[in-house]
């Protein structure tokens, strides 16, 4: 009993326990606890960009085939593409079977859009899908070298991070200095993380009482049709279709999951994907993903290959459609489909991106009224949850299947590793 309490995943399992009792039963003092969830993810936001750039600049610098480096970047995006596609029509497809807004009968004019009104103010910010195209190419490049480090964005950081790995990779004989201090820092940085995931557990109890106490029992169970829907596709998208290409790739998608299943729990309580990224990149490389594939593909993953996201984009925008009794035409559909590709990925790395791309999304399809967003807000926590946790799965699945196709996936190392467990694992620097 107190072995396995000294297991991380269980210590995560009674924190967010812990917290659903406390939010439910002194709701006012869960709703005091959010800083706990916070800080705790803010912690590992703290490290997401040194670890992100350490990694990705070594991985290149020790690289002796750049051009490879080149293939693995495209050969992603295409995959990241394909697999967006997939969820976008995932969502439509179970939307309209479904009909999970149908019945509802809402008067938009009885609504209030001062709700959403901040939503869609940022989501106007996002701009025409050619704006977003331009802004997204534009916000990549950092103001400066250290500043891509400071703000922590993702895709600012991977930018500087490659350059500089190209950069050592050509001084040759003079770089191996400059490598090994990447390595070692990288060591450093990946034993912090090694303290702070320590905490994940109060972050968890903390994120889970605040929701619960914010939004009452009630919240648990207010739309359980969408949310049960949601949840039931993504599941779907996870199961088969990802299940799938697992086995192509020759893995079970029960035993990923599985061996994931820290970081998951991790990401369920703190409602945040990147609280499991440097996690993740470890673990992934235990599986036999070498540095390259994840130094490039899971950071990428976190801006281009978001599926729970597009579940959600078109999968709520058809709730909202037939909530107000809005009908939608073919062309109308075709077009959210196409929209939603580009906004799921333009509003990366913004507070409330799931929501805020949702408004976005609606902007072309002027007959479904933003106002009726105020519809789901009040269940959309619960729905990041579970857009985080797809987003996860999916990032790893793809650093794993791009390993396979450039032909660098150790197959042994990823069958021993599946079949040990996470048990067998702990987060170390990338090797």
């Amino acid at each position: 009993m107190l072995r396995a309490l000294k297991s991380l995943y269980i210590q995560v399992l009674i924190g967010i326990a812990l917290g659903i009792l406390v939010g439910w039963v002194w709701p006012d003092v869960g709703k005091g606890l959010e800083p706990l969830g916070v800080g705790f993810v803010k912690l590992i936001r703290m490290l997401i960009a040194p670890i992100i750039f350490c990694t990705v600049a070594g991985a290149i610098a020790r690289s002796s085939d750049i051009r490879r480096l080149g293939r693995i970047g495209g050969k992603a995006l295409i995959y990241f593409e394909v697999m967006s596609t997939f969820a976008l029509a995932l969502g439509l497809v179970v939307g309209e079977l479904v009909q999970p807004g149908a019945g509802f009968n809402v008067d938009p004019h009885t609504l209030d859009p001062k709700a959403v009104a901040d939503y869609a103010a940022k989501a106007q910010q996002l701009g025409t899908p050619v704006e977003i195209i331009i802004s997204m190419i534009a916000h990549i490049i950092p103001g400066t070298f250290f500043g891509a480090l400071a703000d922590g964005d993702i895709l600012q950081v991977l930018l500087v991070a490659i350059l500089t790995g190209f950069a050592v990779a050509r001084l040759q004989g003079p770089a191996a200095p400059v490598t090994g201090a990447l390595d070692r820092l990288g060591e450093v940085f990946f034993g912090i993380i090694r303290i702070v995931v320590r905490a994940a557990p109060v972050g968890a109890f903390g994120a889970m009482a605040f929701t619960v106490g914010k939004y009452g029992p009630a919240a648990l169970i207010k739309l359980a049709g969408l949310v049960g829907c949601f949840y039931l596709t993504s599941i779907l998208f996870v199961l088969v279709v990802l299940g799938a290409v697992g086995l192509l790739v020759g893995f079970s998608i029960f035993r990923l999951i599985s061996y994931l299943r820290e970081e998951l729990l991790i990401v369920l309580g703190a409602s945040s994907s990147e609280a499991a990224l440097p996690q993740l990149m470890a673990k992934l490389q235990t599986l036999g993903a070498p540095a390259q594939v994840t130094g490039l593909v899971v950071p990428a993953g976190y801006s281009f290959n978001l599926d729970g996201t597009n579940i959600y984009m078109t999968l709520a925008s058809l709730f909202l459609a037939q909530a107000t009794n809005t009908h939608l035409t073919l062309v109308q559909l075709a077009t959210l489909l196409g929209v939603a590709m580009l906004t799921s990925k333009g509003a990366s790395g913004v507070t409330g991106a799931g929501f805020i791309t949702l408004a976005a999304t609606l902007q072309v399809v002027p007959s479904i009224p933003v106002a009726a967003m105020v519809l789901v807000i009040g269940v959309d926590r619960f729905m990041s949850e579970c857009r985080a946790l797809t987003n996860v799965v999916g990032n790893a699945v793809a650093a794993l299947v791009i390993a396979r196709w450039e032909g660098v996936l150790d197959r042994q190392a990823l069958a021993a590793g599946l079949k040990a467990g996470p048990a067998a694992h702990q987060v170390e620097a990338p090797a």
